[in-house]
């Protein structure tokens, strides 16, 4: 079982200069945890090299970005991209004349998701030919490395890759009920993941969100050849999520977003991790705190323990730096709302006996229950009903603070991590907001 390990102090100051080098390897789509990662590299005056997942066209087929599509995703990095599809996950591989997997769920119905099968042999076949075409577009992608990063460069490759929901129109109805279902509209996950579409999203969730992080640490071993028996490094990074420590009437606990079924896809990741660091291959996943973004939309509630943010930020970091933030946050309420009362029906849900019972840091991921998921949507309703705008909400503040924070903490700590997996929860975001280091990030 994965050890629990939250970063206590503050990493020192990496080793990373000018003319050393980021690799991201995840196509960047608008703000979020990736972009803490970049800007520290930036501001410390590293060269930030980006990838893509390519782009399907009409009948189906993987291609580069073409001229407009690279130089939007060059702007958005604000680096060079190196235009390799990397596309992850199978779900549109067609092997042997066989209809890909998205395709035989085309005229699939949400109803009925406990008795859909697949052909026989074509979901181990997609897989094998998805995980085949990735590896060989990793060959090439070490090969532009090797090209366009000197020899004297530090390097950190940093995993971005998450989720694998199969492109098919039967699973949003379906996750819908799961994320967001009360009543008879309530799907309960564990009912769903023991299904055999849910079990093809565990497979396409391995796949995309784990198994591609050790595809990239084999399939970059020539760079760490090149650069064995110099000072130089190679390090490598990756995003997890294993729950997070946020405080709760006034103690610091961990809690986790339920149902997080993507949580058995990260726990894989982990456990990649500690394989390659056991392998002598500075590897960490990095566990951060909940976010608000697009993608995570779906998971309404997951926002519920980013409130309490506020109160570690003025714990960790003083009044003084938290009072502007507060305030930029009262803004953003109804009148007659405050902060204060904000953080108190968010404390109120973290603290419930509901959530006791289910979360256990022993048994992670927990699946839902019909009680347990109402409570929560109920909360970050009656939360969210407190802004004065839904378009603008603390949420958006405060993960912005937390891309930012993290990825500062995450490219320090990977010049010499000491452990495969670490949590950055509250307590050390309000830590580097109290030091210098966290200058600009409030």
């Amino acid at each position: 079982m994965t050890e629990y390990k939250p970063l206590q102090h503050l990493p020192e100051p990496a080793g990373y200069k000018a003319g050393d080098v980021l690799v991201l390897v995840g196509e960047l789509f608008g703000r979020g945890y990736a972009n803490g990662l970049i800007d520290e590299a930036r501001r410390i005056g590293m060269t930030v090299i980006g990838t893509t997942v390519g782009r399907r066209d009409s009948d189906g087929s993987l291609r580069p970005l073409n001229t407009e599509e690279c130089a939007d995703a060059e702007a958005l990095l604000g680096g060079t991209i190196i235009n390799i599809p990397l596309e992850a996950g199978f779900d549109m591989e067609s092997v042997d004349g066989v209809p890909s997997i998205a395709e035989q769920l085309k005229k699939a119905r949400p109803d009925d998701f406990a008795t859909i099968n697949f052909i026989e042999g074509s979901v181990e076949n997609a897989r094998a030919a998805g995980t085949a075409r990735f590896r060989s577009n990793l060959a090439l992608l070490q090969s532009e490395l090797l090209q366009r990063i000197p020899a004297d460069s530090n390097i950190l490759i940093a995993h971005s890759m998450a989720g694998g929901i199969p492109r098919a129109r039967v699973f949003m109805p379906l996750l819908n009920r799961i994320f967001k279902g009360t009543g008879d509209k309530y799907l309960a996950s564990g009912v769903f993941w023991d299904s055999p579409l849910g079990q093809l999203c565990n497979a396409s969730f391995n796949e995309v969100t784990a198994d591609t992080f050790r595809y990239l640490i084999e399939g970059t071993a020539a760079l760490r050849e090149r650069n064995s028996g110099s000072e130089t490094r190679v390090c490598y990074s990756a995003y997890g999520y294993h729950g997070t420590g946020v405080l709760v009437n006034g103690e610091y606990r961990w809690q986790s977003y339920t149902p997080y079924v993507q949580g058995f896809a990260k726990m894989r990741l982990e456990d990649i991790a500690f394989e390659a660091s056991a392998n002598g291959i500075p590897a960490t996943v990095y566990n951060c705190p909940e976010i608000q973004t697009n993608s995570s939309a779906l998971f309404l509630g997951v926002e519920i323990s980013l409130y309490p943010l506020l109160s570690a930020i003025r714990r960790e970091a003083g009044a003084e730096i938290a009072a502007p933030l507060e305030a930029r946050c009262q803004g953003l309420l109804k009148e007659g709302e405050t902060v204060a009362d904000l953080l108190e029906r968010a404390d109120c849900y973290l603290a419930s006996p509901i959530l006791d019972q289910i979360e256990d840091f022993s048994t992670w991921p927990q699946h839902n229950t019909r009680t347990q998921a109402e409570l929560m949507l109920a909360s970050s309703a009656q939360l969210m009903e407190m802004h004065a705008d839904q378009k603008q909400l603390v949420c958006a503040e405060l993960s912005k603070i937390v891309f930012l924070a993290t990825g500062r903490l995450m490219l320090h700590y990977s010049w010499n991590p000491t452990a495969a997996t670490v949590w950055l929860n509250h307590d050390i975001i309000g830590r580097l907001l109290a030091d210098q280091r966290g200058a600009g990030i409030v």
